[in-house]
């Protein structure tokens, strides 16, 4: 759903001024997919299930009748399952219980267990509903990827092993969000949100007819229904657009997902688990599925910190940043020498070590959150801006930093004034009405 965010702004904050500018957006490149056996055809089906879908023994079994219906209708299916509930969150608590700075290695043997137990539970269950199905780890899958643990990057996958099992009508499950380094040997997790990039690899890999994406909400909505009970849900949206709206803070998708979905021309299908009704599609801005909608929805994240950074050579800076595995969203050059960027709140402890390791005066605000307004048809109707700045004027809210690209209008505003922005814009562009402008 488009800005929902469960992280809550630090109350303390360094100065920094009023800024006012225009940035596009980069999202880092993908690597090309590398396969040991041809794709079967287009009779193949990836079904993702994150931690709520899991969450139980009960729901396990519920994937696992979903998964053998797919199987009876005639699909080859490979399902990727997430860790059940907050496992991953509990794994991540009693790291550092034991360590304040858990070794990267260690942390990454340890996170990636939750995964390997829904698969393998999920297997048990398929198993006595009269089918055969075998539980992969992400080594054992074929996802080889680089040796950065936390934010490992997929480099290829070799689906030899899973093709064999598809071939002797078995269901797969891929335990997601995890692979094996090439140069180590060593287990590697690819983030939060990680078991989508697994599931779309593998789509793109396989050649499946769709990656479907099962979570617990029925699909993609013009914005988060907390704030705006009124929302709609999305039929479809551009791979544009669903970047767009992931990389300002809906949570439906990560963001790298979506990115190598596109790349790939993998269509995605996010849908609930809960029922049978028809999800959200991320397809291309040519499908005939898409409604054309000039604004698709309103997306915020609670809090995005802002850092200021002066006398430092920009290309080194980011530099820097990206050996962090920092991802930065906003940059603006504000005089010829000081820079200013934002970054996502779980970026935050790497930003200041770079920071701190440097000598050079930075400074930091973590008093805003960042309201975004996406949609594919801004880029050919004029209006959209004037509309969104004089819709948070008239409201009192006012945009300490603005960021564009073609399709997107962001703005950092105070923290406290994020849910009255997003229902103010949400209002104003009439998107609980489809065709809606």
């Amino acid at each position: 759903m488009p800005g929902t965010s469960s992280r809550l702004c630090a109350r303390h904050r360094r100065s920094l001024p009023r800024l006012s500018g225009v940035t596009t957006t980069q999202y880092e490149a993908v690597p090309e997919v590398a396969a040991d056996a041809d794709p079967r055809g287009r009779d193949l089906v990836v079904m993702k299930f994150g931690g709520t879908s899991v969450g139980d023994t009960e729901r396990i079994k519920g994937v696992a009748r979903r998964l053998v219906a797919a199987r009876e209708r005639g699909y080859r299916v490979v399902g990727v399952l997430s860790a059940m509930g907050d496992t991953t969150d509990d794994l991540i608590r009693l790291a550092h219980e034991i360590s304040p700075k858990p070794h990267p290695r260690e942390y990454d043997m340890l996170i990636s267990v939750g995964e390997r137990i829904s698969n393998a539970l999920c297997a048990m269950a398929i198993h006595d509903l009269g089918h055969e199905a075998i539980s992969l780890t992400g080594s054992q899958a074929g996802i080889v990827t680089d040796a950065v643990h936390g934010k490992a990057k997929i480099a290829e996958v070799r689906a030899q092993r899973i093709n064999e099992a598809l071939d002797g009508e078995m269901i797969v499950l891929v335990a997601g969000f995890q692979g094996v380094s090439a140069a180590s040997h060593d287990v590697t997790t690819l983030g939060r949100g990680g078991s989508n990039l697994t599931a779309v690899a593998l789509a793109a890999a396989l050649g499946a007819t769709a990656c479907e994406m099962y979570t617990d909400v029925e699909g993609v909505f013009t914005a988060d229904p907390r704030i705006v009970p009124g929302a709609r849900k999305l039929a479809a949206l551009t791979y544009e657009e669903m970047l767009e709206l992931a990389a300002s803070g809906a949570k439906v998708l990560q963001l790298r997902s979506v990115e190598f979905a596109r790349n790939h021309d993998v269509r995605l299908h996010v849908r609930s688990t809960f029922s049978d009704t028809e999800g959200t599609w991320i397809v291309d801005e040519e499908d005939p599925v898409l409604e054309k909608a000039i604004i698709s929805g309103v997306a915020h994240t609670d809090c995005e910190p802002l850092y200021r950074v002066r006398e430092i050579d920009a290309a080194k800076l980011f530099a820097l940043l990206a050996d962090a595995s920092v991802n930065v969203d906003t940059i603006l050059q504000v005089t010829s020498d000081e820079i200013v960027f934002s970054a996502p709140l779980e970026d935050r402890a790497s930003c200041e070590e770079v920071l701190g390791s440097l000598d050079v005066e930075w400074s930091m605000r973590d008093d805003l959150g960042k309201v975004s307004l996406v949609g594919a048809g801004m880029k050919s109707h004029p209006g959209i801006a004037a509309k969104t700045f004089g819709t948070l004027d008239g409201i009192g809210v006012e945009a300490k930093v603005i960021s564009t690209s073609p399709i997107k209008i962001a703005c950092h505003v105070r923290t406290e004034d994020v849910p009255r922005a997003v229902a103010a814009l949400h209002d104003a562009f009439e998107l609980e009405n489809a065709g809606a402008h």
